[in-house]
Protein backbone atom coordinates (compact mmCIF):
# COMPACT_ATOMS: atom_id res chain seq x y z
CA UNK A 1 0.00 0.00 0.00
CA UNK A 2 1.70 3.06 -0.91
CA UNK A 3 2.62 5.81 1.29
CA UNK A 4 0.51 9.06 2.47
CA UNK A 5 2.24 11.91 0.61
CA UNK A 6 3.63 9.28 -2.23
CA UNK A 7 2.04 9.26 -5.58
CA UNK A 8 0.90 6.38 -6.54
CA UNK A 9 2.88 4.24 -9.67
CA UNK A 10 -0.38 2.79 -11.12
CA UNK A 11 -1.10 3.36 -14.59
CA UNK A 12 -5.35 3.31 -15.51
CA UNK A 13 -6.31 0.77 -18.05
CA UNK A 14 -6.55 2.51 -21.65
CA UNK A 15 -9.95 3.25 -22.83
CA UNK A 16 -11.74 1.04 -25.26
CA UNK A 17 -12.01 2.37 -28.74
CA UNK A 18 -15.73 3.47 -29.36
CA UNK A 19 -17.67 0.71 -31.29
CA UNK A 20 -18.24 1.81 -34.75
CA UNK A 21 -21.67 3.29 -35.35
CA UNK A 22 -24.29 1.30 -36.63
CA UNK A 23 -25.56 1.76 -40.21
CA UNK A 24 -28.62 1.84 -41.12
CA UNK A 25 -29.95 -1.20 -43.76
CA UNK A 26 -30.35 1.26 -46.86
CA UNK A 27 -26.85 2.42 -45.75
CA UNK A 28 -24.36 -0.18 -45.03
CA UNK A 29 -21.01 1.47 -45.79
CA UNK A 30 -21.83 4.21 -43.64
CA UNK A 31 -21.69 7.14 -46.55
CA UNK A 32 -24.12 9.03 -45.06
CA UNK A 33 -26.06 8.72 -48.29
CA UNK A 34 -29.62 9.83 -47.94
CA UNK A 35 -31.49 7.06 -50.17
CA UNK A 36 -34.12 10.15 -50.82
CA UNK A 37 -31.13 11.50 -52.74
CA UNK A 38 -31.34 8.48 -55.25
CA UNK A 39 -32.64 9.46 -58.88
CA UNK A 40 -33.88 5.72 -58.77
CA UNK A 41 -36.10 4.06 -56.69
CA UNK A 42 -34.92 1.80 -53.98
CA UNK A 43 -36.97 -0.83 -51.64
CA UNK A 44 -34.87 -2.64 -49.60
CA UNK A 45 -36.62 -5.46 -47.44
CA UNK A 46 -35.22 -7.52 -44.35
CA UNK A 47 -34.91 -11.57 -44.20
CA UNK A 48 -38.32 -11.36 -43.50
CA UNK A 49 -39.54 -9.83 -46.67
CA UNK A 50 -40.46 -6.58 -44.56
CA UNK A 51 -39.84 -3.31 -46.12
CA UNK A 52 -36.99 -1.72 -44.18
CA UNK A 53 -36.47 1.80 -46.80
CA UNK A 54 -38.71 2.68 -49.85
CA UNK A 55 -37.53 6.14 -50.73
CA UNK A 56 -38.78 9.08 -52.08
CA UNK A 57 -38.70 8.42 -56.02
CA UNK A 58 -39.92 5.08 -55.08
CA UNK A 59 -42.98 6.49 -53.30
CA UNK A 60 -43.23 8.99 -56.58
CA UNK A 61 -43.13 6.08 -59.18
CA UNK A 62 -45.55 4.12 -57.07
CA UNK A 63 -47.38 6.57 -55.59
CA UNK A 64 -47.42 4.79 -52.44
CA UNK A 65 -46.66 6.79 -49.29
CA UNK A 66 -43.33 5.43 -47.80
CA UNK A 67 -45.54 5.32 -44.25
CA UNK A 68 -47.87 3.18 -45.73
CA UNK A 69 -45.12 0.73 -47.27
CA UNK A 70 -42.91 0.45 -44.22
CA UNK A 71 -42.80 -2.51 -42.10
CA UNK A 72 -45.26 -4.25 -44.39
CA UNK A 73 -44.43 -6.73 -46.52
CA UNK A 74 -42.70 -6.26 -50.04
CA UNK A 75 -45.38 -8.17 -52.25
CA UNK A 76 -48.32 -5.19 -50.49
CA UNK A 77 -46.00 -2.37 -50.88
CA UNK A 78 -44.97 -3.81 -54.41
CA UNK A 79 -47.57 -5.85 -56.32
CA UNK A 80 -45.90 -6.29 -59.18
CA UNK A 81 -47.12 -8.39 -62.44
CA UNK A 82 -45.44 -9.21 -65.32
CA UNK A 83 -46.75 -8.70 -68.66
CA UNK A 84 -48.95 -11.24 -69.09
CA UNK A 85 -50.41 -10.50 -65.89
CA UNK A 86 -48.91 -13.06 -63.63
CA UNK A 87 -47.29 -11.83 -59.98
CA UNK A 88 -44.15 -11.29 -60.17
CA UNK A 89 -42.89 -12.02 -56.71
CA UNK A 90 -44.63 -15.42 -56.58
CA UNK A 91 -42.82 -16.03 -59.89
CA UNK A 92 -39.65 -15.27 -58.53
CA UNK A 93 -39.63 -16.52 -55.28
CA UNK A 94 -36.59 -14.91 -53.34
CA UNK A 95 -36.35 -16.31 -50.77
CA UNK A 96 -37.63 -20.08 -50.55
CA UNK A 97 -36.48 -20.11 -54.41
CA UNK A 98 -32.94 -21.23 -55.56
CA UNK A 99 -30.26 -19.98 -53.28
CA UNK A 100 -27.73 -19.48 -56.14
CA UNK A 101 -29.49 -16.80 -57.52
CA UNK A 102 -27.49 -13.05 -57.04
CA UNK A 103 -30.64 -11.27 -58.37
CA UNK A 104 -33.11 -10.77 -61.40
CA UNK A 105 -32.05 -8.48 -64.36
CA UNK A 106 -33.54 -5.29 -65.26
CA UNK A 107 -37.69 -5.46 -66.68
CA UNK A 108 -40.51 -3.90 -67.57
CA UNK A 109 -42.77 -5.34 -65.07
CA UNK A 110 -46.78 -3.77 -64.25
CA UNK A 111 -48.12 -1.87 -61.41
CA UNK A 112 -51.58 -1.61 -60.42
CA UNK A 113 -53.28 0.20 -63.25
CA UNK A 114 -51.30 -1.45 -66.06
CA UNK A 115 -48.52 1.43 -65.49
CA UNK A 116 -45.37 -0.36 -66.64
CA UNK A 117 -42.02 0.44 -64.68
CA UNK A 118 -38.08 -0.97 -64.71
CA UNK A 119 -37.58 -3.32 -61.93
CA UNK A 120 -34.25 -5.22 -61.15
CA UNK A 121 -33.49 -7.10 -57.91
CA UNK A 122 -30.15 -8.25 -55.93
CA UNK A 123 -30.16 -10.92 -53.54
CA UNK A 124 -28.00 -10.28 -50.85
CA UNK A 125 -26.60 -12.95 -48.71
CA UNK A 126 -24.26 -13.54 -45.92
CA UNK A 127 -22.16 -16.05 -47.64
CA UNK A 128 -22.87 -18.01 -51.26
CA UNK A 129 -26.03 -20.04 -51.32
CA UNK A 130 -26.79 -18.78 -47.84
CA UNK A 131 -30.43 -17.42 -46.67
CA UNK A 132 -31.40 -14.75 -48.34
CA UNK A 133 -30.35 -11.42 -45.40
CA UNK A 134 -31.62 -8.32 -47.48
CA UNK A 135 -33.85 -8.01 -50.93
CA UNK A 136 -32.71 -4.51 -52.68
CA UNK A 137 -34.84 -3.76 -55.85
CA UNK A 138 -34.47 -0.48 -57.74
CA UNK A 139 -37.40 1.05 -59.82
CA UNK A 140 -37.21 4.09 -62.84
CA UNK A 141 -39.75 5.13 -64.92
CA UNK A 142 -40.22 3.93 -69.01
CA UNK A 143 -40.59 7.52 -70.07
CA UNK A 144 -36.34 7.93 -70.81
CA UNK A 145 -36.39 4.79 -73.00
CA UNK A 146 -39.91 5.69 -74.52
CA UNK A 147 -38.28 8.93 -75.80
CA UNK A 148 -35.30 6.53 -77.40
CA UNK A 149 -37.77 4.14 -78.60
CA UNK A 150 -39.89 7.02 -80.23
CA UNK A 151 -36.09 8.72 -81.52
CA UNK A 152 -35.36 5.77 -83.16
CA UNK A 153 -38.18 4.81 -84.85
CA UNK A 154 -38.89 8.66 -86.02
CA UNK A 155 -35.00 7.84 -87.57
CA UNK A 156 -36.32 4.73 -89.50
CA UNK A 157 -39.26 6.28 -90.66
CA UNK A 158 -37.37 9.50 -91.92
CA UNK A 159 -34.42 7.14 -93.11
CA UNK A 160 -37.32 5.00 -95.26
CA UNK A 161 -39.16 8.05 -96.52
CA UNK A 162 -36.00 9.92 -97.74
CA UNK A 163 -34.59 6.51 -99.68
CA UNK A 164 -38.07 5.96 -101.52
CA UNK A 165 -38.08 8.37 -103.40
CA UNK A 166 -34.61 8.93 -104.76
CA UNK A 167 -34.48 4.95 -105.01
CA UNK A 168 -37.96 4.82 -106.97
CA UNK A 169 -36.16 7.53 -109.11
CA UNK A 170 -33.57 5.85 -110.08
CA UNK A 171 -34.60 2.28 -110.65
CA UNK A 172 -37.30 3.79 -112.78
CA UNK A 173 -35.07 5.55 -115.07
CA UNK A 174 -32.17 2.40 -115.15
CA UNK A 175 -35.03 -0.06 -115.86
CA UNK A 176 -36.28 2.37 -118.54
CA UNK A 177 -32.86 2.97 -120.11
CA UNK A 178 -31.96 -0.75 -120.23
CA UNK A 179 -35.53 -1.38 -121.89
CA UNK A 180 -35.42 1.07 -124.35
CA UNK A 181 -32.14 2.72 -124.82
CA UNK A 182 -32.50 2.77 -129.03
CA UNK A 183 -35.99 5.23 -128.58
CA UNK A 184 -34.17 7.96 -126.74
CA UNK A 185 -32.01 10.64 -128.11
CA UNK A 186 -29.14 11.86 -126.88
CA UNK A 187 -30.33 14.76 -125.02
CA UNK A 188 -33.09 12.47 -122.87
CA UNK A 189 -30.44 9.99 -122.64
CA UNK A 190 -28.03 13.01 -120.58
CA UNK A 191 -30.99 14.23 -118.87
CA UNK A 192 -31.98 10.71 -117.51
CA UNK A 193 -28.95 9.67 -116.60
CA UNK A 194 -28.40 13.52 -114.58
CA UNK A 195 -31.60 12.70 -112.86
CA UNK A 196 -29.80 9.26 -111.80
CA UNK A 197 -26.59 10.84 -110.32
CA UNK A 198 -28.43 13.64 -108.83
CA UNK A 199 -30.28 10.88 -107.05
CA UNK A 200 -27.59 8.70 -106.14
CA UNK A 201 -26.33 11.67 -104.75
CA UNK A 202 -29.12 12.51 -102.34
CA UNK A 203 -28.51 8.44 -101.16
CA UNK A 204 -24.83 9.10 -100.36
CA UNK A 205 -25.48 12.52 -98.30
CA UNK A 206 -28.45 11.00 -96.39
CA UNK A 207 -25.92 7.46 -95.53
CA UNK A 208 -23.18 9.98 -94.50
CA UNK A 209 -25.70 12.00 -92.50
CA UNK A 210 -26.67 8.58 -90.83
CA UNK A 211 -22.95 7.64 -89.83
CA UNK A 212 -22.38 10.93 -88.88
CA UNK A 213 -25.19 11.10 -86.29
CA UNK A 214 -24.24 6.73 -85.33
CA UNK A 215 -21.08 8.35 -84.70
CA UNK A 216 -22.10 11.69 -82.62
CA UNK A 217 -24.46 9.66 -80.07
CA UNK A 218 -21.89 7.39 -79.49
CA UNK A 219 -19.04 9.91 -78.98
CA UNK A 220 -16.89 7.82 -82.04
CA UNK A 221 -16.46 11.21 -84.10
CA UNK A 222 -12.91 11.46 -85.27
CA UNK A 223 -11.45 15.24 -85.54
CA UNK A 224 -8.45 15.37 -87.76
CA UNK A 225 -6.79 18.52 -87.51
CA UNK A 226 -4.96 20.46 -90.24
CA UNK A 227 -4.29 23.71 -90.67
CA UNK A 228 -7.79 25.56 -92.23
CA UNK A 229 -7.83 28.84 -93.97
CA UNK A 230 -11.93 29.81 -92.88
CA UNK A 231 -12.00 32.44 -94.50
CA UNK A 232 -10.96 31.08 -98.28
CA UNK A 233 -13.64 27.98 -96.94
CA UNK A 234 -16.71 30.76 -96.65
CA UNK A 235 -15.51 32.14 -99.99
CA UNK A 236 -15.39 28.31 -101.76
CA UNK A 237 -18.93 27.65 -100.59
CA UNK A 238 -20.18 31.37 -101.46
CA UNK A 239 -19.03 30.56 -105.27
CA UNK A 240 -20.60 27.23 -105.26
CA UNK A 241 -23.52 28.59 -104.80
CA UNK A 242 -23.31 31.50 -107.01
CA UNK A 243 -22.27 28.88 -109.88
CA UNK A 244 -24.95 26.73 -109.23
CA UNK A 245 -27.09 30.23 -110.54
CA UNK A 246 -27.58 31.89 -107.08
CA UNK A 247 -27.38 35.91 -107.68
CA UNK A 248 -24.21 37.04 -106.45
CA UNK A 249 -25.40 39.73 -104.67
CA UNK A 250 -26.96 38.01 -102.34
CA UNK A 251 -24.23 37.23 -100.97
CA UNK A 252 -21.60 39.73 -98.15
CA UNK A 253 -18.50 38.06 -96.69
CA UNK A 254 -17.20 40.41 -93.90
CA UNK A 255 -13.29 39.01 -92.97
CA UNK A 256 -11.55 40.60 -90.12
CA UNK A 257 -8.23 40.31 -90.00
CA UNK A 258 -5.78 38.89 -88.60
CA UNK A 259 -7.03 35.70 -87.67
CA UNK A 260 -5.64 33.10 -85.56
CA UNK A 261 -4.14 29.96 -87.02
CA UNK A 262 -6.66 27.49 -86.78
CA UNK A 263 -6.32 23.89 -87.02
CA UNK A 264 -9.56 21.72 -87.58
CA UNK A 265 -10.60 19.14 -89.65
CA UNK A 266 -11.07 20.61 -93.32
CA UNK A 267 -14.19 17.95 -94.46
CA UNK A 268 -15.79 18.71 -90.81
CA UNK A 269 -16.01 22.69 -91.55
CA UNK A 270 -16.84 22.26 -94.80
CA UNK A 271 -19.67 20.72 -93.76
CA UNK A 272 -20.98 22.88 -91.27
CA UNK A 273 -20.71 25.85 -93.90
CA UNK A 274 -22.52 24.32 -96.13
CA UNK A 275 -25.28 23.33 -93.88
CA UNK A 276 -25.78 27.03 -92.36
CA UNK A 277 -25.35 28.49 -95.74
CA UNK A 278 -27.45 26.28 -97.38
CA UNK A 279 -30.25 26.64 -94.56
CA UNK A 280 -29.50 30.78 -94.77
CA UNK A 281 -30.24 30.53 -98.95
CA UNK A 282 -33.60 27.72 -98.49
CA UNK A 283 -35.14 29.43 -95.61
CA UNK A 284 -34.14 32.82 -95.22
CA UNK A 285 -34.61 36.06 -97.89
CA UNK A 286 -32.66 38.67 -98.79
CA UNK A 287 -28.72 39.26 -98.38
CA UNK A 288 -27.27 36.34 -96.84
CA UNK A 289 -24.19 37.62 -94.04
CA UNK A 290 -21.31 35.66 -93.37
CA UNK A 291 -18.77 37.53 -91.00
CA UNK A 292 -15.37 35.52 -89.99
CA UNK A 293 -13.84 37.23 -86.96
CA UNK A 294 -11.14 36.32 -83.88
CA UNK A 295 -12.64 34.99 -81.36
CA UNK A 296 -12.65 34.41 -77.28
CA UNK A 297 -14.28 31.24 -75.08
CA UNK A 298 -13.94 31.70 -71.31
CA UNK A 299 -14.50 28.17 -69.84
CA UNK A 300 -13.64 27.65 -66.25
CA UNK A 301 -10.23 29.89 -65.23
CA UNK A 302 -9.12 30.00 -68.89
CA UNK A 303 -9.75 31.87 -72.26
CA UNK A 304 -9.27 30.10 -75.10
CA UNK A 305 -8.52 31.77 -78.61
CA UNK A 306 -10.28 30.94 -81.56
CA UNK A 307 -12.21 32.13 -85.17
CA UNK A 308 -15.90 32.47 -85.01
CA UNK A 309 -18.23 32.40 -88.03
CA UNK A 310 -21.48 34.50 -87.97
CA UNK A 311 -23.95 32.86 -90.86
CA UNK A 312 -27.29 35.64 -90.78
CA UNK A 313 -30.52 36.28 -93.30
CA UNK A 314 -33.21 38.55 -93.31
CA UNK A 315 -35.98 36.04 -93.89
CA UNK A 316 -38.55 35.73 -90.99
CA UNK A 317 -36.06 34.48 -88.24
CA UNK A 318 -36.96 31.45 -86.07
CA UNK A 319 -39.94 31.80 -83.65
CA UNK A 320 -39.17 32.39 -80.05
CA UNK A 321 -40.41 29.17 -78.70
CA UNK A 322 -38.45 26.79 -81.06
CA UNK A 323 -35.17 28.70 -80.76
CA UNK A 324 -34.24 25.22 -77.86
CA UNK A 325 -35.17 22.79 -80.66
CA UNK A 326 -33.02 23.75 -83.31
CA UNK A 327 -30.55 21.72 -82.88
CA UNK A 328 -32.57 18.51 -82.14
CA UNK A 329 -32.96 15.77 -84.68
CA UNK A 330 -35.59 15.98 -87.10
CA UNK A 331 -36.45 19.90 -86.72
CA UNK A 332 -37.41 21.38 -89.61
CA UNK A 333 -39.04 25.15 -88.84
CA UNK A 334 -41.91 26.19 -90.08
CA UNK A 335 -40.98 24.78 -93.88
CA UNK A 336 -41.09 21.15 -94.56
CA UNK A 337 -38.40 19.67 -96.43
CA UNK A 338 -34.87 17.70 -96.18
CA UNK A 339 -34.37 15.13 -93.14
CA UNK A 340 -33.85 17.64 -90.09
CA UNK A 341 -30.91 16.31 -89.16
CA UNK A 342 -28.35 19.13 -90.39
CA UNK A 343 -28.49 21.49 -87.77
CA UNK A 344 -28.05 18.40 -85.36
CA UNK A 345 -25.17 16.69 -86.84
CA UNK A 346 -23.24 20.83 -87.45
CA UNK A 347 -23.75 21.15 -83.49
CA UNK A 348 -21.82 17.46 -82.76
CA UNK A 349 -19.33 18.57 -85.20
CA UNK A 350 -18.45 21.90 -83.73
CA UNK A 351 -18.92 20.54 -79.83
CA UNK A 352 -16.05 17.40 -81.48
CA UNK A 353 -13.79 20.65 -81.93
CA UNK A 354 -14.07 21.42 -78.63
CA UNK A 355 -15.73 24.80 -79.56
CA UNK A 356 -20.05 25.97 -79.59
CA UNK A 357 -22.89 27.16 -81.52
CA UNK A 358 -25.68 29.64 -80.95
CA UNK A 359 -28.49 30.66 -82.99
CA UNK A 360 -30.55 33.88 -82.55
CA UNK A 361 -31.97 36.77 -84.05
CA UNK A 362 -29.83 38.55 -86.59
CA UNK A 363 -30.04 42.47 -86.93
CA UNK A 364 -32.57 42.56 -90.05
CA UNK A 365 -34.69 40.15 -88.37
CA UNK A 366 -33.81 36.67 -90.09
CA UNK A 367 -31.68 33.73 -88.20
CA UNK A 368 -28.00 33.97 -87.20
CA UNK A 369 -26.11 31.11 -86.62
CA UNK A 370 -23.08 32.12 -84.82
CA UNK A 371 -20.00 28.88 -84.18
CA UNK A 372 -17.07 29.10 -82.48
CA UNK A 373 -13.53 26.50 -83.02
CA UNK A 374 -10.95 27.13 -80.88
CA UNK A 375 -7.48 27.35 -82.12
CA UNK A 376 -6.72 23.82 -81.05
CA UNK A 377 -3.47 22.44 -82.58
CA UNK A 378 -3.11 18.85 -82.25
CA UNK A 379 -1.58 17.09 -79.13
CA UNK A 380 1.83 16.51 -81.30
CA UNK A 381 2.57 20.28 -81.41
CA UNK A 382 1.39 20.79 -78.23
Amino acid sequence: MPQRGTRSTRTAAPARPAPPPAHDAADPYGLGIDPDDLPDGLVVADERGRVICFNAAAARITATRPADALGGPLERALPLEDLEGRRWWQLTDPYAGLAVRTGQPERNLLLPGGREVLVAARYVRERPCGPLRRLVVTLRGTEARRRTERSHAELIATVAHELRSPLTSVKGFTATLLAKWERFTEDQKKLMLETVDADANRVTRLIAELLDISRIDSGRLEVRRQPVDIAAAVQRHVDGHVAAGRDATRFRVEVAHPLPALWADPDKVDQILGNLLENAVRHGDGTVTIEVAPAAATGGDRTTEGTAVTVSDEGPGIPEESIGRVFTRFWRGSRRGGTGLGLYIVKGIVEAHGGSITVGRAPGGGAQFRFMLPVGAPAFMA
